[in-house]
C-alpha cells in the first residue's frame, strides 16, 4: 500500500516532496502527464519556472516569489526523478554535487584563501571554474566558446560570447569604434531592405543586434536586463495610452499618426 501524502506545511519534509514525484510518475498509479513526460519535454518548464521566479523579484512580491522558487524547485526534483528512473543519478546525487561545488568555490571560506571584495570573490569563483573545467576535458575543446549554452536566451549568449571573444583578444579600441560599426550594421541592413532579399535583412539585422550587444557589454550593462526595462516601460506607456485613448471615447484602431504621437508624449510629459 502507498504511505499516505502529508499535506499540513508544518510537516512536510523534502523527502515528502520526493515521494510525492515518484508517485506522480509511478507507472501504474501514477498521473497520466507526469508519466509521459521526459527531459526535454520538461525542459521548457524548467526555463518558464526561472523567468516566473525573476519575475516575482522584480516585482518585489515576496508572497510569489515563495510560490514561484516551490514551482522552480518541482522542476529540480522532477528531473531527478526520471533521472533516478534511468539509474542516472537522483535528487541526493544532486544535493552532493552542488554541496561539493559551493565548498570548492569558496576557499575564501572554507579553506586558506582570502577575499577582501566581492571582485575578488568573482576572481577566485572564476578561477575554481577554470580548474573545474580543465579537469573534465579529455580532449582539446574546438573553441573557447563550446561551453556556453547553445539553449541561453539570444541575447544572453550573444553578450557572453561577445564577452569570451573579447577576453581572449578580439575586441575593439575604444567603445566609439563600436558605435560606428552599428551605424555601419544600420546601413547594410537599410542596403538590404531595398533590395528586398529577406534572407539578407535577416542576416544583416542580426548584425545588427550583435553589435548593440557588443556595445552593452562595453558599458558594463547587462543587455538582457536592458532590453528587460525598456520593455517594460514602453508597456507602461502604451497601456497608459490606452486608458487615454478610451477616457476620450477615442478607437485606437482609428488613431491618426499625430493623436498616436499626441498620447506618446503625454505619457512621457508623466514620467518627468
Amino acid at each position: 500500500m502507498t504511505a499516505p501524502v502529508r499535506t499540513s506545511p508544518s510537516t512536510v519534509s523534502l523527502t515528502d516532496l520526493l515521494d510525492v514525484m515518484a508517485r506522480l510518475r509511478d507507472k501504474e498509479a501514477g498521473c497520466p502527464w507526469d508519466i509521459e513526460q521526459n527531459f526535454a519535454s520538461i525542459a521548457p518548464y524548467t526555463l518558464e519556472e526561472a523567468y516566473e521566479v525573476a519575475d516575482a523579484i522584480a516585482r518585489s512580491d515576496m508572497e510569489n516569489l515563495k510560490e514561484e522558487l516551490g514551482d522552480l524547485l518541482l522542476q529540480v526534483v522532477f528531473h531527478a526523478q526520471m533521472a533516478r528512473e534511468e539509474n542516472l543519478f537522483d535528487f541526493h546525487d544532486v544535493v552532493s554535487v552542488l554541496h561539493t561545488k559551493l565548498v570548492a568555490r569558496h576557499p575564501h571560506v572554507f579553506g586558506d584563501e582570502t577575499a577582501r571584495s566581492a571582485d575578488d570573490v568573482l576572481g577566485i569563483w572564476q578561477n575554481a571554474k577554470d580548474k573545474e573545467k580543465a579537469a573534465r576535458q579529455v580532449s582539446e575543446p574546438i573553441s573557447i566558446l563550446d561551453d556556453i549554452p547553445v539553449n541561453f536566451p539570444s541575447l544572453l549568449r550573444a553578450q557572453k560570447i561577445s564577452k569570451r571573444a573579447a577576453k581572449a583578444g578580439f575586441e575593439w579600441e575604444q567603445t566609439e569604434d563600436v558605435i560606428d560599426k552599428v551605424i555601419e550594421e544600420l546601413e547594410e541592413l537599410r542596403a538590404e531592405i531595398k533590395s528586398g532579399d529577406k534572407d539578407k535583412q535577416q542576416e544583416e539585422l542580426g548584425d545588427v543586434f550583435f553589435t548593440l550587444v557588443n556595445l552593452g557589454r562595453r558599458l558594463d550593462l547587462d543587455c538582457e536586463e536592458t532590453l528587460r526595462l525598456c520593455v517594460h516601460k514602453f508597456y507602461r506607456r502604451f497601456s497608459g495610452m490606452e486608458r487615454d485613448a478610451r477616457a476620450q471615447n477615442q478607437d485606437l484602431k482609428g488613431l491618426t499618426s499625430a493623436q498616436w504621437e499626441e498620447l506618446w508624449q503625454a505619457q512621457k510629459s508623466r514620467e518627468k
